[in-house]
């Protein structure tokens, strides 16, 4: 930040030190367990956006040979990212993140057939989708929630009945491939088959599996897929939405021909640049035993917890999970007290909760699973990254239990 320091009006000064002095107070945490949340960027991630920022900044719509060559780069990208998806170039649309993509995904494929306007999905989806439907509900679109069984797995033979039944009705079935709160894997593969059955579309939430776990869309029957680059080691503000060719899309981003005519607006060219080189960190990534071996420590983080903590309790325990995620429940604490006293001793996680005039209320997720409101209010997610270390998890383990003592004496005093 020094050169701002010596350059430009006292204004400008004032600001950019003051900007520069900010910076001191946002340490990066001794242990970071809110991966879901977001990820740390790749250096390598660091490194070419760092270059796009100072050397490619023109225009990739322009004619002239400086914006082509920017085009030429992010095409290399869009290339790597393809790659790990699975998919050809043409059929990858970049957004700038998941949320984006979930929305056009499901809007856009709202009035592209008038008999199809029914919209189906579940209680349990992140609130991209979630709210979303809610949102559509209350403009008179119908939506149909899919049920859950025991753990949060969406009832498949509900959608199989549902698609018999009303198939001809349905826009677009959406369903997230891994819970973000309880890392859930939903049987994503059968029903992209039963919807391709019926001819109804398929999308799911991708957002926590890309980057995860090795994915090949052209041999699953996946219509849609929406993604995040922050989740995977790459940069926030970017994404993308796979649309297999032939699934036809209305825009919902007007203001220019790119994207080939499917989101306007001039690209956020170091952003795809990240996720390109996040991309290939990915997949090297993904050919080796990493996510097996942090399997193993979220198993044995999980294992300590319960054995060391009276009245715990791991939510969809017995489902099929991602490897880097758990969410425990700390029965009749509050998520809030447990998530400060943590943060104040260094460790950073989760609830999936919104705080709001000094109440906590429990997750929704949680609640439409059928997880009792004593446990919901209590639930703390972990969610750990290729860089997590069992040094870390160790240390967090006596932290949580410090932590959960401390609020149990306090509760038992009041």
């Amino acid at each position: 930040m020094s050169e701002y320091l010596t350059t430009g009006n006292s204004a400008d000064m004032a600001v950019a030190h003051s900007f520069d002095r900010s910076l001191d107070f946002c340490p990066m945490p001794p242990i970071y367990l809110d991966n879901n949340a977001t990820t740390k960027p790749a250096p390598e991630v660091v490194e070419v956006m760092n270059a796009a920022l100072q050397e490619l900044w023109a225009n990739p719509s322009s004619l002239h040979r400086f914006g082509q060559s920017v085009r030429q780069k992010m095409e290399l990208a869009r290339e790597s990212v393809c790659r790990l998806l699975g998919c050809s170039e043409r059929e990858l649309i970049f957004t700038s993140g998941g949320t984006e993509g979930a929305n056009l995904a499901i809007l856009g494929s709202m009035g592209t057939k008038s008999a199809k306007n029914v919209v189906v999905t579940s209680r349990l989806e992140h609130s991209a989708v979630r709210e979303l439907a809610e949102r559509l509900e209350s403009r008179n679109v119908e939506i149909v929630w899919l049920p859950s069984r025991v753990g949060g797995v969406i009832d498949v033979d509900a959608l199989r009945e549902l698609l018999e039944k009303r198939g001809p009705e349905i826009a677009v079935v959406s369903v997230q491939w891994a819970n973000n709160e309880t890392g859930v894997i939903q049987p994503v593969e059968a029903m992209g088959a039963l919807c391709r059955e019926h001819r109804v579309r398929f999308h799911t939430d991708g957002t926590q599996m890309v980057g995860k776990m090795p994915i090949n869309v052209s041999q699953l029957p996946i219509d849609l897929l929406s993604f995040s680059a922050h989740k995977f080691h790459g940069p926030k503000g970017v994404g993308g939405l796979f649309v297999r060719r032939g699934v036809r899309l209305n825009p919902q981003t007007i203001g220019g021909p790119q994207e080939r005519e499917r989101r306007g607006g001039t690209e956020n060219v170091p952003g795809i640049l990240g996720l390109g080189a996040a991309s290939l960190v990915a997949m090297q990534w993904l050919e080796t035993e990493g996510r097996n071996k942090i399997g193993a420590m979220r198993d044995a983080f999980e294992q300590s917890i319960l054995e060391q903590c009276e009245e715990s309790s791991i939510n969809s325990i017995d489902a099929p999970r991602l490897w880097n995620t758990t969410n425990i429940a700390f029965h009749r604490l509050e998520a809030e007290a447990i998530l400060l006293l943590l943060s104040e001793r260094g460790v950073c996680a989760s609830a999936g909760a919104a705080c709001s005039s000094g109440s906590l209320d429990p997750s929704p997720v949680l609640l439409a699973m059928g997880i009792p409101e004593a446990a919901a209010h209590g639930s703390i997610r972990f969610s750990l990254s290729r860089e997590s270390t069992p040094v870390e998890l160790d240390e967090a383990i006596e932290i949580v239990l410090t932590v959960i003592a401390k609020l149990r004496v306090s509760m038992s005093a009041v």
